[in-house]
């Protein structure tokens, strides 16, 4: 975590330093400072990120607390420093503001040489730590807890495939075998049953394991598998890893041998040990890998054979915990109830199953279990319930909002693109089942929301607590909010974090919101820090899912100079809170709010500001006006407000080269059609997701409005939103397309099926009017998801033809279409066609496609059919 502090605080001095910034004409006088501050830290981030790599003794772990202490310090002062200098209401104040900078400056820069001079200490002492020092002991830890009584509970099917798998006759190179999914899941258990299962002791000459692990060691490796294959002394073990490697390749030679790596994170482990396995004349060979990263399994090539561990079902997860728990005793009624819910609320991870299990067995858990019987059935599963719920926590995160909090936080390395950075990151995460995956698009192609399992969650707030990475506190709007007018989100409403579930934040009237504090020392906590308020870098706002009431807040943030992250979309706003302009630091920033919003010429103050969301009120429309000053924002990536006007970007300055743009814009909607003029094209050049809509105030005369056409200009758009406007021509880079309430001819789509890129096209509600749709080009040549929704398209005549790689067609309230022609069977590339309250004509049309696939030996289309017309609720072919 000492890297991440390095390059947050190297990231703030950058941003000072960067030309044009509106902060550099305030700092000019110490630029001198900040650049050579800036290249001490450079130089230590590389210092740092080596030592991470090579953790070579328990001294380097101070180190990095220290380095990561020293940094939050560093980053902490400049920026109060620099704040003063911003916010100094006369010349005289700013000059007091600028020695004192100055000074700090000075003081900043002793502290970090003090830090590279220790760091060149643990180099050199670094160096004289022998190699053969970094062996580490890789035997499991869970192994007994996984294996209760060595009986496997569950996974008989699994089981089944995987003695298949190792036993059925195959000629060639060894057979590998990966069992893949998150910590926890049974993999390695899995594994040994099977490794000691009477049909394979029989089969295989040669039977070996290694336990890999995260540092793992190919040294340590070989000799673990040696152990099994030849006879030991204390000769091999003096060996390099070449002579090893050759000893294991002889010894398994002309022998039909199981070997299993248990537990490999990284590709470079399967490089170091696959050239050791002999592959000729070895047929019946066996390798089994157990990971938890997706990316081994591709890098190995062998995805086709994987086994993915899934969780375990009620049933399963009750018998795990009753004989871990209880040792398969006879229960009395009321105990089997809660033990029954205890389970399912370990979401079926049996890691999680047993350690529950585990604690019900200690004294603590006997005194419980011995009231519990005393008590009523009802309060005994609320009182272990609750003590539970506050171990155990399952809620979907927004994928969007998780990853322009990284770039926010400064979690992500300094680039260009910082959103593809973030989806490799989240990738990486999910491929290592840290992260699993809730909702995708459409299409299949993004991630649309996540959650992570408790054990998951319960070891990163252990890891959280234990390096001090930050310190979270609850701001809750009592009872006594819920009866004023405006409830005040305010320093006064701070307490100690405490977890809380989606059932207790009912009793949170006006929502709950999560303050992160930077932590400076590790000495310092909750209550022993003066300046709590003025070190929290994150506001983030929670409330119920179901509720529809959002409280108008009234907020005093005066004293949270140091905000990156302000998330406030549960509570509504009147008027934008002029407090907000003071936040110069604020990167992340979204409000709600109920009627039209003004944005003040000062929000070019917030020259950090990455991402500005502001959501509309559900039960009216809302617009919001922007001012020409919005254009100062050159660090703006992510713009998304319910409708606005954007003023021309400004470009009569004298001097060319501050010239002010949206350079660095990822996303913009919803731009008001009215102001799409070549000066706003030009600043928004390297937009990748536009969304336009035509002003309500303008609605019935959007078919006289000109058409925007002068969208071709956009040569990095990606996905383009159309509401009650159009254009006919379009950037050839466009892949997504969205269409709603344009009412155009369904002929106008004989022009979209001329995109050479286009992938997904979704027609809304209105998008077409009309009632026939005969498309009579060959045009749509890479769309892959064709989504049509409440449609009056009654005769569709496509055919293969026209849409030669379609793999998903998705309608919905489709209610005049009767008939998906037949030729749509002949598309290789089809996989589902999904129906939502269509005609059961309709329905029937699509078995017919499916039944025709399998004719004609392809692989057949997944037809799913919910609430049909004038048939069952829901049909599924």
């Amino acid at each position: 975590m000492a890297q991440v502090s390095v390059a947050s605080l190297k990231r703030t001095i950058e941003s000072l330093l960067t030309f044009n910034s509106p902060m550099q004409s305030l700092t000019c006088d110490h630029s001198e400072d900040f650049s050579a501050l800036h290249e001490k830290i450079s130089s230590l981030e590389v210092v740092v990120k080596n030592l991470e790599k090579n953790n070579v003794s328990g001294e380097m772990t101070d180190f990095e607390v220290e380095v990561k202490e020293v940094a939050n310090i560093v980053e902490h002062t400049i920026q109060v420093r620099v704040t003063e200098v911003v916010l100094a209401s006369d010349e005289n104040m700013r000059e007091k503001a600028h020695e004192r900078l100055s000074d700090s400056l000075q003081q900043v820069a002793e502290d970090i040489d003090c830090i590279w001079k220790e760091s060149t200490k643990i180099q050199d002492k670094g160096k004289q730590v022998s190699k053969e020092s970094l062996v580490h002991d890789f035997s499991s830890s869970t192994d007994d807890i996984l294996n209760v009584n060595n009986n496997m509970f569950g996974r008989d099917d699994q089981m089944k495939r995987l003695l298949e798998d190792l036993t059925t006759c195959y000629s060639g190179e060894p057979k590998v075998i990966p069992i893949v999914g998150m910590g926890g899941i049974g993999k390695t258990t899995l594994a040994k049953e099977v490794y000691n299962h009477g049909s394979i002791l029989c089969r295989f000459d040669v039977r070996a394991w290694a336990a890999v692990s995260q540092q793992h060691n190919i040294k340590e490796i070989l000799l673990s598998l040696l152990q099994s294959t030849i006879k030991m002394d204390d000769t091999v073990k003096t060996k390099g890893e070449a002579e090893l490697a050759d000893m294991l390749q002889k010894s398994l030679k002309r022998k039909r041998y199981l070997i299993v790596l248990d537990d490999i994170w990284s590709c470079e482990v399967w490089d170091g040990v696959r050239r050791c396995f002999p592959t000729e004349d070895n047929a019946g060979n066996r390798i089994l890998l157990t990971t938890r990263n997706d990316e081994v399994v591709r890098y190995a090539g062998v995805e086709n054979l994987s086994l993915r561990m899934s969780f375990m079902d009620q049933d399963e997860s009750w018998n795990l915990f009753k004989s871990a728990a209880f040792s398969n005793e006879a229960l009395p009624y009321e105990f089997e109830t809660v033990g029954k819910q205890i389970a399912d609320e370990c979401h079926g991870l049996p890691l999680t199953i047993v350690v529950v299990a585990g604690l019900l067995k200690s004294k603590r858990a006997k005194m419980i279990g011995e009231v519990l019987l005393k008590m009523s059935s009802h309060s005994s599963q609320m009182i272990l319930m609750n003590d539970v719920q506050m171990c155990l926590e399952d809620s979907e995160i927004p994928v969007k909002n998780l990853m322009r909090s990284w770039m926010a936080e400064g979690f992500l390395k300094l680039e260009n693109d910082l959103e593809g950075e973030a989806e490799k990151c989240l990738q990486e995460l999910v491929d290592r089942c840290l992260v699993l995956v809730c909702k995708k698009s459409l299409d299949g192609t993004k991630i649309r929301s996540c959650k992570v399992h408790d054990l998951i969650y319960d070891l990163c707030m252990r890891e959280i607590q234990r390096e001090n990475i930050f310190i979270m506190n609850d701001i809750v709007l009592d009872e006594s909010d819920s009866y004023s007018l405006y409830p005040y989100l305010s320093m006064q409403k701070m307490q100690p974090f405490k977890r809380v579930t989606g059932d207790e934040i009912y009793y949170c009237p006006n929502g709950l919101y999560r303050a992160l504090i930077t932590p400076v020392h590790r000495q310092l906590r909750d209550y022993d820090n003066n300046d709590l308020l003025r070190r929290t870098h994150s506001i983030i706002s929670f409330h119920r899912k179901d509720s529809f009431f959002s409280p108008v807040l009234k907020l005093d943030l005066i004293h949270f100079k140091l905000l990156k992250v302000l998330e406030l979309r549960h509570g509504e706003i009147d008027n934008f809170p002029v407090q907000i302009l003071s936040l110069i630091w604020l990167r992340y920033l979204s409000l709600r709010c109920r009627e039209n919003l003004d944005i003040p010429p000062e929000i070019c103050r917030l020259w950090n500001l990455q991402t500005l969301i502001v959501k509309g009120n559900l039960r009216s429309s809302v617009g919001i006006k922007c001012p020409v000053q919005i254009w100062g924002l050159m660090q703006l990536r992510h713009l998304k407000l319910p409708r606005f006007y954007l003023p021309d970007c400004p470009s009569g300055s004298v001097d060319k080269r501050s010239h002010l743009d949206f350079s660095n814009l990822q996303t913009i909607s919803y731009l008001s059609s009215g102001c799409c003029t070549n000066e706003v094209i030009l600043g928004i050049q390297n937009v990748k997701k536009l969304g336009i809509r035509q002003d309500v105030t303008d609605y019935g005369c959007y078919r006289d409005s000109v058409p925007l056409n002068n969208l071709i200009h956009l040569h990095q758009l990606e996905t383009l939103s159309f509401t009650r406007c159009y254009c006919e021509t379009f950037p050839a880079t466009l892949k997504k397309l969205k269409l709603e309430r344009t009412y155009i001819s369904w002929l106008y789509l004989d022009i979209i099926a001329k995109l050479p890129n286009l992938e997904v096209l979704k027609l809304m509600g209105g998008a077409c009017r009309g009632k026939e749709w005969y498309p009579n080009v060959r045009g749509f040549t890479q769309l892959k998801l064709l989504l049509i929704e409440y449609s009056f398209l009654k005769y569709w005549k496509a055919t293969n033809d026209n849409f030669p790689a379609l793999e998903r067609l998705v309608l919905k309230e489709c209610s005049y279409l009767k008939e998906i022609f037949i030729e749509f069977a002949e598309i290789p590339t089809l996989q589902l066609i999904e129906l939502t309250r269509c005609l059961s004509e309709l329905g029937k049309s699509a078995a017919r496609i499916q039944q025709e696939q399998e004719v004609l030996g392809n692989n057949p289309v997944d037809v799913r059919i919910s609430r049909p017309f004038w048939g069952s609720d829901s049909e599924e072919y």
